[in-house]
């Protein structure tokens, strides 16, 4: 499949793009580049190959749920401005 100029013009009108008319045969040059470049990638084996989820090879590391240096809320409610029963108190925002 090639481009030609028309079909650089009507690509270019419907992604909105301005090619100046000095540019089109640059335009349907490297247009035609790309789709010789996919025809490339289609002659490609790809058969037995799982396809990608992610370009991140990682996995989340998971460590034990612990509980370490607990057991502080008296602490944490001293930085409160006003606590009320074990708890942060904040004024009524909703009638």
């Amino acid at each position: 499949m090639a481009i030609d100029t028309e079909t650089v013009k009507r690509v270019a009108f419907l992604s909105r793009l301005k090619i100046e008319d000095d540019k089109i045969k640059e335009a349907e040059d490297e247009f035609n580049k790309i789709l010789n470049w996919v025809e490339q990638l289609n002659e490609v084996n790809t058969d037995g190959v799982e396809p990608l989820v992610s370009v991140n090879d990682s996995h989340l590391i998971l460590r034990e749920d612990a509980v370490s240096d607990g057991n502080q809320s008296q602490a944490v409610l001293k930085n409160a401005p006003q606590a009320q029963y074990g708890y942060f108190t904040v004024p009524k925002v909703v009638e």
